[in-house]
């Protein structure tokens, strides 16, 4: 059931919502059948397991908001991901909702879940939902008129430890658009047909040399070969990016805490140094390694990552205290355990892992997946029936752990 946008509760709402009402976005085309591969981020389990370490052991369907769902990507492989889970997906625009449905509906999501419900409604006018384990919101508080109020709003949605998963723009990598989108928006080209019109026109006129002409061929032809996906990037009519340090002050709210980077590799700083300078990057508190890669690397356009909601009274949790400390072999041998669900290739030991990279296991470890899932869910690792002694299963589990082929359950 759709609730009516007459009094939106964000300035920019009639305007957004009208600009994806004429460009849905995301572009990505229809089709029948379940949404190709998988996004680990929009498998709870897999979220779950990355920033805690470990599953809670008590049953869990999970339920889930996705907050600005747009034309349902999202949506689709959080059911197809989440089996057996509640989702609400709600957004502003009636164009996008009316494809998300169509989407969905030729997907069979709604057969994935125990409840699907998609509606047209502001993620700032929630109140009464909830509470929800896992928030999805990809690309849409940098949208609102006043994204702190978004913020604000999601955050009571929560339960107690739930997690919001978030995606803003950064200024770095976005120096070419946001040039683009001045001068398209000097040229008064508008937000319509029109726009996306002479916003092409731009590209193909500019001389080859030019800089933001070659920042668009190669890197975001391709991305924005789709109409809608060309005018939200260079025709959106309200935006909003940060750098890091303005990042940390829009998260720095009560009731919530950061829990880490959902693209970590890319914060590390592994990927750009090494030798004596890589020593000194590591001497670097992670806040300050964040800050190195930041300034080394001006193509970042964007920051995703998750926030979890803390728990009633005491004092807020440091970074530290949410990562995942190192398993001892009587931990992993006393742990029970599932494999992920974001694998492609199953069973082998030649896989793409969770973020879609080659993944190669051994066939013990092979063996040792296999016989967890053939059997009762719990069992210990310890427990299974394999030929292997304890430490060459815990090595293996342990490996399995590291590379997120294993998700481990607490005792």
């Amino acid at each position: 059931m759709d609730h009516p946008l007459e009094a939106p509760l964000d300035a920019a709402t009639p305007v957004v919502s009208a600009f994806y009402d004429r460009f849905p976005y995301p572009g990505d085309p229809l089709q029948d059948g379940p949404p190709p591969g998988y996004n680990w981020r929009w498998c709870v389990d897999s979220v779950v397991a990355a920033v805690d370490g470990a599953l809670p052991p008590e049953p869990r369907p999970w339920r889930i908001l996705d907050a600005g769902c747009g034309t349902g990507v999202s949506t689709d492989y959080l059911c197809h991901l989440n089996p057996g889970a509640a989702v609400l997906a709600v957004d502003i625009s009636a164009g996008a909702l009316a494809v998300a449905r169509e989407r969905t509906a030729r997907s069979g999501a709604a057969a994935q879940v125990a409840e699907l419900r998609i509606e047209q409604r502001s993620l700032l006018d929630l109140a009464g939902e909830g509470p929800f384990d896992y928030i999805n919101s990809v690309g849409v508080l940098h949208h609102l008129d006043q994204p702190e109020e978004g913020l604000r709003a999601l955050v009571p949605l929560l339960r107690p430890g739930g997690l919001l998963h978030l995606f803003l723009y950064a200024d770095g990598g976005r120096w070419e658009i946001h040039r683009t989108q001045r001068a398209l928006a000097l040229m008064g080209v508008g937000t319509g047909p029109a726009g996306l019109r002479l916003g092409r026109e731009l590209f193909a006129t500019l001389p080859e040399s030019n800089r933001l002409r070659r920042h668009h061929e190669q890197r975001w032809a391709l991305d924005t070969a789709a109409d809608a996906n060309f005018a939200d990037m260079y025709l959106h009519p309200q935006e909003t990016s940060y750098d890091l340090e303005r990042l940390f002050r829009f998260v720095d709210q009560p009731g919530i805490h950061f829990a880490g980077f959902s693209n970590p590799e890319v914060w590390d700083p592994a990927r750009l140094l090494q030798g004596e300078l890589l020593e000194r990057a590591r001497a670097l508190s992670p806040r300050q390694q964040w800050a190195l890669v930041e300034s080394l690397d001006p193509d970042i356009s964007h920051f995703e990552f998750f926030l979890r909601r803390q728990d009633g009274g005491g004092a807020p949790e440091t970074l530290s205290s949410t990562v995942p400390q190192a398993w001892s072999d009587e931990a992993l041998l006393a742990a029970g355990g599932e494999r992920n669900r974001c694998l492609w290739g199953w069973p082998s030991t030649a896989l793409l892992g969770p973020d879609l990279r080659p993944l190669t296991i051994t066939a013990e470890e092979l063996a040792l997946m296999e016989a967890l899932e053939a059997s009762p869910a719990g069992t210990p690792i310890g427990a299974l029936p394999l030929a292997q002694g304890p430490a060459e299963r815990a090595a293996a589990a342990r490996r399995l752990r590291e590379e997120r082929v294993l998700l481990l359950l607490r005792a």
